[in-house]
């Protein structure tokens, strides 16, 4: 669960690493084989009924992790069937990207209405009183829901004077705000590609760990044994990822798995908050009605799919992964170009064909932490070195909800002091689709609304570390305003970076270079494509 250190938490991280291992050390691909039993020792199931069912479940992430599909339950093959199309330093993911396992699914209710036995079989029934459909009958002395009659509306759980009524969600379903998981004919889970954005709140919702993303570990770390210079792109979400690594260390740690160096992405995010501003400022309400931010791809993803009639109203300007992955390849086309973030929908935006020759792999940070145990890298023992970039308060700032649309504001004002700018903002998705929907209607004619599809933003993203057992986004939120609180660069106009690349190469924004390089057109092409 979200926040929870768990045994699904370790056995991830020990796939993450096993599998960082293998590559670092050049060990044949049939060690796949053997990884289940290293991961899962001994002969006594710790997880779930039965060992053998523990490591086929640990064989699929395996799998998974190195970027190949899952085997088909009814398929007898090896842990390592088709790995050679993934030992290869560039691997693309092939669809879907967000998997369910389904021997590994428990088979959740969906939803459901039941009593438990805290029903006192009290005299005055107020959950059969209130029930609209008759539903609830009395079977020796306690209450009893028909399913077959019962509409889920919860009257009778707030009537119950001994809260002895229950409403079960499938934790997945629940998390998904999508709505695109359901059950197949056997009662497991199934995921609706047509409706998933990859989000990846069902990746750390679901509590049997039958919900894997695809990965990119093996391949980068072939990259990095290469003679290719590669680079880490890392989301300013960053800040305390990694217990025991200092700020001021970032650069070291990162050299030590190999990279040649490191650039935060928020310099493309101070980029991305004045494009933005210009492209409000031009567009609203001339052009369109209201303008959306477009730096969450699961959000922007949604909104095409659901709202595709207001789909012109993002933003084109593109993310700060890829605004910050194309300035490094202007200057250097030959390298490679790795994103460390804490979204699985980063993995989807790199895979499209308009961006995959900009940003070669993307990770998570959940997956670098298993890439530093597998080098066995002492953080204690990194020398310190100087901050990552000079970016600005505001551009570190989109890793927080609300960030995003407080820069272009900003922004705004800096061009047009007069301009009253309205904001709405909203985390998770089902938040997000009210947002549109009231769009839609007229409502917000005017505004600048800002859509995170985790909770909290990419703070609360589910591909971070877990630690602590405690839910980080609020705290690594507020760490990132504390940060910067003290920076010396306020505002994203103020970063000298940006300065200089407007004046000697793009001139102005939204200009002719500027519209080429750092904007894109949402209604061409396909997200698979």
């Amino acid at each position: 669960m979200r926040g929870l250190y768990s045994s699904k938490t370790k056995i991830r991280h020990a796939i993450f690493t096993e599998i960082a291992r293998m590559a670092y050390e050049g060990n044949d691909t049939s060690t796949l084989e053997e990884l289940p039993y290293r991961i899962v020792p001994g002969e006594v199931a710790l997880y779930r009924d039965d060992i053998f069912l523990e490591r086929a479940v640990v064989g699929e992430r395996l799998r998974v992790a190195m970027g190949m599909s899952l085997r088909s339950i009814t398929e007898h093959a090896p842990v390592s069937k088709g790995v050679e199309a993934s030992v290869i330093e560039e691997k693309y993911y092939e669809p879907p990207l967000i998997n369910v396992i389904k021997f590994a699914c428990n088979a959740c209710a969906e939803k459901r209405v039941f009593v438990t036995e805290g029903c006192q079989g009290c005299l005055e029934h107020p959950c059969r009183e209130v029930c609209p459909k008759g539903a609830i009958t009395m079977i020796n002395g306690k209450s009893k829901i028909d399913e077959s009659k019962c509409i889920k509306c919860g009257r009778c759980i707030e009537a119950c004077p001994y809260n002895a009524i229950i409403k079960q969600e499938r934790p997945c379903s629940q998390a998904c705000g999508m709505g695109a998981i359901h059950s197949d004919e056997h009662g497991r889970a199934e995921i609706d590609q047509d409706k998933c954005v990859s989000c990846g709140m069902c990746l750390v919702s679901c509590p049997f760990s039958a919900i894997v993303d695809k990965g990119q570990i093996y391949q980068t770390v072939l990259a990095l044994k290469s003679e290719t210079p590669v680079y880490a792109i890392v989301a300013p979400a960053i800040a305390g990822q990694f217990e025991g690594l200092k700020n001021t260390q970032i650069r070291s740690a990162f050299q030590a798995l190999g990279f040649t160096d490191i650039r935060e992405v928020a310099v493309g995010a101070d980029l991305c908050t004045i494009e933005e501003a210009k492209d409000f400022l031009k567009e609203v309400p001339e052009k369109l009605p209201f303008m959306a931010t477009s730096c969450c791809p699961a959000w922007s993803m949604m909104a095409k799919k659901l709202f595709p009639q207001q789909a012109e109203c993002i933003s084109m300007a593109l993310t700060p992964m890829v605004l910050t992955a194309r300035l490094i390849k202007q200057k250097e086309p030959d390298c490679k170009i790795v994103f460390v973030g804490p979204c699985a929908a980063k993995k989807l935006e790199a895979s499209r064909r308009t961006i995959r020759s900009y940003v070669d792999f993307v990770l998570t940070f959940e997956e670098v932490a298993g890439m530093f145990e597998a080098k066995n890298i002492d953080f204690a023992s990194l020398p310190e070195g100087e901050p990552l970039v000079r970016a600005s308060a505001d551009g570190r700032g989109f890793a927080a909800s609300g960030g995003v649309a407080a820069a272009v504001v900003k922004a705004v004002h800096r061009l047009d002091p007069a301009r009253d700018v309205k904001v709405v903002s909203a985390d998770g998705l089902a938040n997000c689709k009210k947002m549109l929907q009231i769009a839609k209607a007229g409502k917000y004619n005017g505004y600048l609304l800002e859509g995170m599809a985790c909770p909290g933003g990419c703070a609360g993203g589910g591909g971070q570390p877990i630690r602590d057992g405690v839910e980080m986004a609020e705290p690594r939120g507020n760490q990132l305003w504390k940060l910067d609180a003290k920076a010396s660069i306020r505002f994203s106009h103020e970063n000298p970076d940006i300065q200089d690349l407007y004046h000697t190469y793009l001139k102005k924004p939204l200009g002719d270079k500027s519209h080429h390089l750092l904007h894109v057109n949402h209604q061409a092409g396909s997200q698979k494509g």
